[in-house]
């Protein structure tokens, strides 16, 4: 509900440019990529409850007070623009970014806890039932995404900003008690969450890493790595540590979970999916936005992402199916190729009737001129009797749109939806594909990473996927302005398609000739009396 409803405030707040949701995403993408694998590696030495409870109270906590920040805003807009020329408002843009920037992080280490640890722990070594799992939370997670971007959608279309604030602030604190109470019975129910194997120390990580040249291939048999040592905790003798110790210790970790990342035998595979970040084609702050731009309002957005989630349910259906037919690696490869086709599509909007794109604007004109020639913000118009665009969205003023107060008989016609309905058909077809690939690559980093790297390794793999989302938030601060948007789309597929590459790549090392072999017998799923380190053969 946040994560939608963020993007369009931040638009609301800063008129018809992208720009501040472009900076809100930096903010989030430069953090997670600097912190990913701090964040990891604090799972990774603490107990499960801990960071879970933890996590989960900073996340709606730092949500309820920007809510409440945020509602102040657009309370007294008027006001906080004449005080100190303006310096108040930018201070609480910074202060809302902020505090948004923390609900991000602390909602990082929950995804890392619950959806690539505590999920692998109560599956135990059954494969299929953690494909099953991971199906199934991926489809609660997209029906919240069809259930909570209608509601906000619909309350800011047809009551105000404010009252959405209000609404999410407390939705939060409500579902915060509820998500609480339910992870505990999930901690009363698995006795086997209360056992953690104990971290291995940086030196016994690089020996690890060494022996990447000879480790086995991940098979399609591979069974789950499970430390021996499930022992618990055994409390450790403190050493004097000192300060310069202290200090180095967050870069140690940092340079030693990007090393441990990097020599994972499914680093390939992780490469690509974090490949498929640097895109403008989800639904984020930035596609929301420019849709925002294009004249389509609040309600029709919310109903778009609806529908996004309904094919991402679809692609977790269609990746259980291909997965017990064709085996986990050839899924992804099949996912990867139907992603890929449909966003053709979208590379075609931008040529299309409709399409803002002008090769004759300068991408970066709309940001040098706010930077270098001193231009007011934008502001949105008033709304005016005459609507120009068929979705009842009024006329917005931008420097590449006319001014809703121009004579009537001199405004342009009803800009063509042919353009932004083949870009959105696109993205929303594309999400089976995309959360088919997604599933794939999460299950292979489950069963490949032995328990007390998972923190760490899937920190790292979210400042991989924030890295290339960083990249895509630069190119939109560098070209904010909607002609320069097709150009975006175009990066980005190129981007997608580079992602399956690599992906390609590591299907061809591991399965080599039988790669297209598409039938694959289902090996058996529960634990064996073979030795945990054996794997079977394709």
């Amino acid at each position: 509900m946040w994560h939608f409803a963020v993007s369009v405030f931040l638009v609301e707040l800063y008129g018809n440019s992208l720009l501040l949701t472009a900076v809100y995403g930096l903010v989030v993408a430069g953090s997670v990529l600097l912190l990913g694998a701090l964040i990891g590696d604090w799972v990774d030495k603490n107990s499960r409850l801990k960071v879970a409870q933890t996590s989960l109270i900073v996340q709606n906590s730092s949500v309820i007070l920007c809510g409440v920040i945020l509602m102040i805003i657009f309370l007294f807009k008027t006001q906080l623009l004449t005080l100190y020329q303006g310096w108040l408002l930018t201070l609480c843009y910074i202060l809302v970014i902020t505090i948004a920037n923390i609900a991000n992080l602390a909602s990082t280490a929950t995804a890392i806890t619950i959806q690539r640890d505590w999920i692998v722990v109560v599956a135990g070594e059954d494969r299929s039932k953690l494909a099953d799992m991971n199906a199934t939370i991926r489809r609660i997670d997209q029906l919240t995404n069809i259930l909570a971007p209608m509601a906000v959608g619909q309350i800011m279309t047809f009551g105000s900003p404010m009252i959405g604030c209000g609404f999410i602030s407390g939705w939060n604190l409500m579902s915060m008690c509820v998500e609480y109470l339910l992870l505990w019975k999930v901690y009363q129910k698995t006795p086997t969450l209360a056992r953690k194997a104990a971290k291995v120390e940086a030196s016994e990580l690089k020996q690890l890493n060494v022996k990447k040249e000879s480790d086995v291939k991940p098979a399609e048999g591979v069974q789950l790595i499970i430390e021996k040592d499930v022992s618990g905790f055994e409390p450790q003798q403190e050493k004097e540590v000192g300060c310069a110790a202290r200090i180095a210790e967050p870069f140690i970790t940092f340079r030693d979970g990007w090393v441990a990342y990097y020599n994972q035998p499914v680093f390939l595979a992780g490469m690509g999916l974090a490949f498929l970040y640097m895109t403008v084609l989800g639904f984020d702050c930035i596609t929301t936005g420019y849709a925002y731009t294009q004249g389509l309002s609040g309600s029709v957005l919310s109903l778009l992402m609806g529908a996004s989630a309904v094919t991402g349910i679809m692609g977790t259906v269609a990746f259980t199916w291909l997965r017990r037919k064709c085996g986990l690696i050839r899924t992804g490869l099949i996912s990867g190729v139907a992603q890929f086709a449909c966003l053709i599509l979208c590379a075609i909007s931008v040529f299309m009737p409709g399409s803002p794109m002008d090769l004759t604007v300068s991408p970066f004109a709309d940001i040098s001129a706010r930077l270098f020639e001193n231009e007011p913000l934008p502001t949105i118009a008033s709304p005016e009797p005459e609507m120009i665009f068929a979705t009842g969205m009024p006329n917005l003023s931008n420097g590449s749109i006319a001014p809703a107060d121009s004579d009537p008989e001199m405004s342009p016609e009803p800009v063509p939806l042919l353009s932004v309905s083949l870009l959105f058909a696109g993205v929303i077809a594309a999400r089976v594909g995309l959360w088919s690939f997604d599933l794939t690559v999460t299950q292979l980093l489950q069963e490949n990473v032995i328990e007390s790297e998972r923190g760490i390794i899937n920190g790292v793999q979210n400042s991989m996927n924030y890295l290339l989302d960083l990249l895509h938030f630069i190119m939109v601060i560098l070209a904010p302005n909607p002609e320069a948007f097709g150009l975006l789309v175009l990066i980005s597929v190129s981007f997608v398609a580079m992602g399956h590459i690599m992906y390609f790549r590591f299907a061809q090392k591991s399965l080599g000739k039988q790669l297209f072999v598409c039938h694959t017998p289902d090996p058996k799923e529960a634990p064996d009396s073979s030795p945990p380190g054996n794997t079977s053969t394709v």
